[in-house]
């Protein structure tokens, strides 16, 4: 792990424990007793364990020798099943461990959850070229962890930061008076490098979005009867992102020939839970 991403998650840690209030409770924190423990880390349910370098450099944030976890990184990304009942074992003082347990856990829960989710709807969509993106629907704070997550669960992601992309959405068609409107605002600010993607909601204004040479649409909300309609004028330059309401259930129902990728808020909003835990003995 980079020196600079360590630097951000020994940030993280610090604001985390704040809200913790070890700030507030130094005799407590001081008065931990230090001897070493055998620290078990267990996997209770079907999972695709994801964000390993981050469980264990919450710890490394209050150990002085910080601990060398680079042996337990070949299990990041592996896919383990319940009845493997895999464990993973390392050394910890008792006041670390007892410290940062929780941090640790709730970050490793998460991003194992969504990598889990990601790799679920990765694998309905095997063999139909369709990627899966991600979107901003991510919890405030977590974006970075959450995101890396997807990406371990062979998910993409769509965009980090609100002005990566400009994103014309159904709002900004609202105030600015229409489509055309929203769009030429977007280009008028000036920004040479930034592409952008348009919400479209209806066939008649992805017609109006072709006429416009936009490369990429997002079909909000389409039924499948909509998308085999909207393929048959694509043009061979323009990307198809569908988007809204997609589920593991139905998202097989809009893998359809033409439609290049779709957006799916529910990988970091909702994704499936997953068990782990943290046990440890002298």
């Amino acid at each position: 792990m980079s020196l600079l991403t360590q630097e951000f998650i020994k940030k993280f840690v610090i604001s985390s424990l704040e809200e913790d209030g070890f700030k507030d409770n130094f005799f407590y924190i001081n008065q931990l007793p230090n001897k070493t423990v055998n620290c078990s880390l267990k996997i209770k349910s079907d999972l695709l364990l994801a964000g390993l370098p981050y469980f264990f450099e919450c710890f490394n944030v209050m150990l002085d020798n910080p601990l060398d976890y680079k042996p337990h990184l070949e299990f990041e990304g592996t896919f383990f099943k319940k009845e493997e009942k895999k464990e993973i074992h390392f050394q910890l003082p008792f006041s670390v461990a007892l410290t940062l347990e929780r941090l640790a856990l709730n970050l490793l829960n998460r991003m194992s959850s969504i990598a889990t989710t990601t790799r679920e709807f990765v694998s309905v969509l095997e063999g139909t070229g369709i990627k899966i993106l991600d979107t901003r629907k991510t919890t405030p704070g977590l974006r970075a962890f959450e995101k890396y997550a997807v990406r371990l669960g062979g998910g993409y992601n769509h965009r980090m930061h609100q002005t990566d992309v400009w994103m014309v959405k159904d709002n900004h068609k609202y105030f600015f008076g229409g489509l055309k409107e929203a769009v030429d605002y977007f280009k008028s600010i000036g920004a040479f490098y930034n592409s952008m993607v348009v919400e479209i909601h209806d066939l008649e204004e992805l017609k109006l979005a072709i006429d416009l040479n936009l490369n990429h649409v997002m079909l909000d909300n389409f039924t499948p009867e909509d998308i085999k309609k909207a393929v048959t004028i694509k043009p061979s330059d323009m990307t198809y992102e569908v988007s809204g309401g997609l589920s593991i259930d139905t998202i097989k129902n809009y893998a359809i020939e033409g439609v290049d990728v779709m957006s799916v808020g529910s990988l970091t909003y909702a994704p499936v839970k997953v068990d782990l835990s943290l046990k440890y003995n002298k």
